[in-house]
């Protein structure tokens, strides 16, 4: 059985145009306790459907060349457990889970908050997550693009492919979601957006995400930041019972791309700054290390004032757990870590927060009052 689908819907989802992939991608009731699932695959030459409590595999049917499949099951859409199996066109073959069979994540009342701009934690939710959700580990995307017509994750696990993880749109706060079952921390992703305004088409930066390729490339990198084992419990400990205001302090401002090089001229990585500033400090009696701007920027001639990536500690000197050591670091040797934080002034770049969905979506559309 093949259920009716307008070709219309598919032709959409093949050019990239589809801005509600859920109406047509994944299980669907058909109201005689039929239930049809359809997949979008362009490397797939075949693609089953393994349904998990029955152990049963049927080969999807072909709709249209460009990997459209769909196959129609007895049962209701609640009832099925299932998950692919495809063979590629080069012969390759593999498993995976189907990111549309899964419900929203974005509670209605995170997406209030949001849009009341009130949710203090935002960061929680937008970005890119690692997760588990009924029982399959992944990642979950999000982003706020309510200008968009349509918003893709692409990254080397879709080869850069828009047409292939369209996201699901929340019309009332503008956020974009989808859950991406089997990807893991490391993988390299975009946000590629399609504008309602104008036909304006780019790939951008994810504005939360919590790491980025290091420059010139400028992608977001999936991290997982709660792994790292922190020891300065004492020192945080010892914090909360003192008044601030009655003791002595000495803060030292510094640029970690500037303050010192190893002899070839490279950078210091944050854990070398780590061994290297703590020691510093206390011996001119410092209580304190300001850094400049740490935040992700494209430019190293700058002191990182124009700023890509506000939650992503820059990659020029190491990775989030560095930067997590070299904070750790200087708690427990008792010196404290200020950071300099940028509220405004990002820069033009194409990948960066700037006319972010085909509006002034993060800046004001004046030039002379955005700038």
């Amino acid at each position: 059985m093949i259920s009716e689908i307008h070709p219309g819907s598919i032709a959409s989802l093949v050019n990239a145009q589809h801005g509600s992939p859920f109406d047509l991608l994944g299980p669907h009731d058909m109201g005689d306790q039929h239930v049809s699932v359809r997949a979008f695959y362009p490397t797939a030459r075949r693609l089953y459907l393994v349904n998990d409590a029955q152990q049963q595999r049927v080969e999807m049917n072909l709709l249209d060349d460009a990997g459209f499949f769909e196959v129609t099951l007895a049962g209701r859409r609640a009832e099925l457990k299932y998950h692919y199996e495809v063979e590629t066109h080069n012969g390759q073959h593999g498993t995976l889970h189907d990111p549309y069979a899964f419900p929203p994540q974005l509670s209605d009342y995170d997406a209030y908050l949001f849009s009341e701009g009130k949710h203090l934690y935002i960061y929680e939710k937008l970005g890119a997550h690692i997760r588990e959700v009924d029982g399959i580990a992944g990642v979950f995307f999000a982003v706020w693009a309510p200008n968009a017509q349509r918003v893709s994750v692409i990254g080397d696990f879709n080869h850069w492919d828009a047409r292939i993880h369209p996201m699901l749109l929340h019309v009332e706060s503008g956020i974009w979601e989808l859950f991406l079952p089997g990807l893991t921390e490391g993988a390299v992703y975009r946000y590629d957006i399609r504008s309602g305004t104008e036909g304006y088409y780019v790939q951008k930066t994810d504005p939360y995400g919590f790491f980025t390729e290091r420059r010139p490339n400028n992608a977001s990198i999936v991290a997982e930041l709660s792994s790292y084992e922190w020891g300065d419990e004492a020192w945080k400990t010892a914090r909360m019972g003192q008044d601030v205001l009655s003791k002595a302090i000495n803060i030292y401002e510094v640029h970690p791309g500037s303050w010192q090089r190893k002899p070839d001229g490279t950078w210091l990585n944050y854990r070398e700054l780590a061994h290297e500033l703590v020691q510093y400090a206390q011996d001119m009696g410092y209580t304190h290390l300001e850094l400049m701007p740490v935040m992700e920027h494209p430019l190293d001639a700058s002191w990182g004032y124009q700023v890509t990536g506000y939650f992503a500690v820059t990659s020029r000197y190491g990775q989030p757990e560095d930067f997590m050591y070299f904070v750790d670091y200087c708690h427990q040797h008792n010196i404290g870590v200020i950071l300099d934080w940028v509220p405004a002034h990002f820069p033009k770049d194409a990948h960066g927060l700037s006319y972010f969905d085909g509006t002034h979506l993060y800046e004001h559309a004046d030039p002379r009052q955005g700038e």
